[in-house]
């Protein structure tokens, strides 16, 4: 990663890289300055998405869910951080607003742990958004200057995206992911998902170039929509992506222009 890397920033990038691919090429494709918010943060995402499949036992996933909480909380009390190779480097980024954010973030994933299906539309906006739009506000906002509203549809655009990708196994585990599976519901969230993206390109101006980094981790995000737009059928068969090159070709022009 870099020789400037402590032992606890290496394990985060480890964490990662084991677990999370696309996110560990965004962070690589990010300045080294960069590298040091955003994979504390990403090992954060990696750690609250693991603790509700932890265990089938219901009261298990949610005390691994409460501990990110009380850690968290500690954080944004301005109590010395507990020693873990995630928590003690996010206490050296996050300020005590963000980490109070960050609640939210974690607290959504109860969703996770049982089987009830969204109770309507904007209960699984409300997922999307703590879930991916309030984690990239962080991990924005602790680099540079940064709009709320964009950061939102940007986070929203992108958490959808992946939440596609995500449905063959949500569904294998017995979870209900979406409210209308049908190939006309699966198309409509979809042109929502491509709606948010636009209205936050409308704004790029108003993210600055020291925040942009964190907008790496979407790189992604509008070919998968259209992707879904076009073929709604290939969520059920877990056949959204893109080809090795051009997800190379498209991350490698977003973090040398800057332009998502």
């Amino acid at each position: 990663m870099s020789d400037a890397f402590d032992a606890d920033l290496t394990a985060c990038a480890e964490l990662v890289q084991r677990a999370d691919p696309d996110r560990f090429a965004a962070a690589m494709a990010a300045p080294v300055a960069a590298r040091r918010v955003l994979f504390p943060l990403y090992a954060l995402a990696v750690e609250v998405a693991r603790a509700p499949w932890a265990s089938a036992e219901p009261m298990i996933a949610e005390m691994r869910l409460q501990w990110w909480r009380d850690a968290l909380e500690e954080l944004a009390l301005g109590k010395p951080p507990r020693r873990h190779s995630v928590v003690t480097p996010l206490a050296g980024i996050l300020s005590p607003q963000m980490a109070a954010r960050l609640d939210g973030f974690v607290a959504v994933r109860r969703w996770d742990i049982y089987r009830d299906p969204f109770e309507d539309d904007a209960h699984l906006t409300r997922y999307l958004e703590q879930s991916s739009a309030s984690l990239l506000c962080v991990c924005a906002t602790a680099l540079g200057q940064a709009d709320e509203d964009v950061l939102r549809d940007y986070g929203y655009a992108t958490g959808l995206a992946n939440w596609f990708r995500a449905i063959p196994e949500l569904e294998a585990r017995g979870r209900i992911p979406l409210l209308d599976g049908t190939p006309a519901g699966i198309r409509r969230l979809a042109e929502a998902g491509l709606d948010h993206l636009s209205r936050a390109r409308a704004k790029r101006s108003l993210i600055s170039p020291a925040a942009r980094p964190a907008l790496l981790a979407g790189w992604q995000s509008a070919a998968l929509l259209r992707q879904v737009q076009k073929h709604p059928a290939r969520v059920a068969a877990g056949e959204l992506g893109l080809s090795p090159f051009a997800r190379h070709l498209r991350l490698s022009l977003q973090a040398a222009t800057g332009r998502w």
